[in-house]
């Protein structure tokens, strides 16, 4: 499918991807999220979309589908392994929370996907621009910003 093509067909499905992946969601930035996840696999597969034909139909199981996969990786995330078992001793000192919770972090950053986690250390340890992460790892800057979302919301949960 041509850019003109994807622009006609695709494009103008926005807002009901939009709508469907709110009611699924309940999260407006989830929902964004989700409809931006959408165009960019159906942009990352252009080449089948000709042979689609329905593809409103096509687009919105694409999007159930991520939002779906979104609504699995919260609950698997509401309950890491790493929680303590039993609430601290009120004089507990400040630090080992803080640690605690670091570790914990951590463990969630250590099971994001490889390009997840890449794109996400690049951004926020290393400080790099959108453009930077782009030459060094090939990737668009959309690509990018999906894979932060993503990872940046799967740890979330521990804030």
């Amino acid at each position: 499918m041509t850019e003109q093509g994807f622009h006609t067909v695709f494009l103008p499905l926005a807002d009901t991807f939009y709508r469907i992946a709110f009611y699924i969601l309940e999260s407006e930035a989830d929902a964004e999220d989700a409809v931006q996840q959408t165009f960019l696999k159906l942009w990352e597969n252009r080449a089948q979309l000709d042979q689609v034909r329905q593809p409103k139909a096509y687009g919105i199981s694409i999007l159930r589908n991520l939002c779906m996969d979104r609504i699995r990786a919260k609950k698997h995330l509401m309950f890491p392994a790493a929680l303590p078992e039993q609430e601290s001793p009120s004089g507990q000192d400040d630090e080992f929370d803080s640690r605690e919770r670091l570790d914990m972090v951590l463990e969630a950053v250590k099971s994001l996907p490889d390009r997840q986690r890449e794109v996400l250390l690049l951004r926020t340890v290393d400080g790099l621009s959108y453009d930077e992460i782009a030459e060094r790892t090939g990737l668009s800057r959309l690509s990018l910003r999906v894979l932060l979302s993503r990872a940046r919301s799967k740890i979330k949960v521990l804030r």
